[in-house]
């Protein structure tokens, strides 16, 4: 018995129009005053770099449960979420079932190439490179071109920014030849400024709370912060983004 490819039996019986009007209705997005305010949360991590325990002084170190080795931990998505938790004014307590989804990345289908983009502490906690989605429709952005291409549109065209990482700039400059118009939600925004998407959280003083600690926090671990602290790197997102690394 053969079985054809699961995205095209999905296609057959809902359209990329329904599906992107599902994450239109449901999708949180990040005001564009609060990334002009703070556009990177967590500029010491990225994707798969490691871990380290008492204010970067020592290696965190994990144990398998299966065979029992000790090995070095390494990030997964868990500051970028922190940024988005906070960036939409959450705590994790109050978000179940939802996912942070990256929008910029390297895209790959069959999910064997790493990806650069969120690997770059430039991009992996830019809360612009990043949308709140109920977990079940992450898979979408998982999996179909079309529907990740009309979010990186989107977010393109809401915060007047797109990531310019080597690896995808190239794909950006077609970015609208990748789905029809015609399945484009209404509320998204076609060009830069003309409208907001639904579900946009405006920025209020809890967050703004939450972002002038972040960035407090930062300027500190410069400073005090030990050995295995990435200084030079994150010294280097600031400069990318044109925050001061001093009060």
């Amino acid at each position: 018995m053969e079985v054809s490819d699961g995205l095209d039996t999905l296609r057959a019986e809902i359209g990329v129009r329904e599906m992107a009007s599902l994450i239109e209705r449901t999708a949180r997005w990040v005001a564009p005053e609060t990334f002009q305010l703070l556009p990177v949360w967590y500029p010491a991590h990225a994707r798969g770099r490691h871990f380290f325990k008492g204010n970067w002084s020592a290696p965190q170190m994990n144990m398998t449960r299966s065979s029992g080795t000790v090995i070095h931990k390494v990030e997964g998505n868990i500051y970028a979420n922190n940024a988005l938790t906070l960036a939409v004014g959450l705590r994790k307590q109050s978000r179940p079932n939802w996912s942070c989804c990256h929008l910029w990345g390297v895209d790959d289908p069959k999910f064997q190439k790493a990806n650069a983009v969120v690997q770059d502490r430039r991009f992996y906690s830019c809360v612009a490179n990043m949308v709140l989605l109920p977990t079940p429709l992450k898979a979408f952005t998982d999996s179909m071109f079309d529907i990740k291409a009309m979010l990186r549109v989107c977010a393109r065209n809401l915060y007047r920014w797109e990531c310019d990482h080597e690896e995808v700039v190239e794909s950006n400059l077609t970015l609208t030849d990748y789905f029809d118009w015609a399945d484009y939600p209404e509320s998204w925004p076609k060009e830069p400024g003309v409208k907001r998407p639904h579900g946009v959280i405006d920025l209020n003083p809890g967050i703004q709370k939450s972002a002038r600690e972040r960035l407090a926090q930062i300027r500190a671990e410069l400073v005090s912060a030990g050995e295995h602290y990435p200084r030079d790197e994150v010294l280097a997102v600031l400069d990318y983004w044109g925050i001061s690394p001093r009060d």
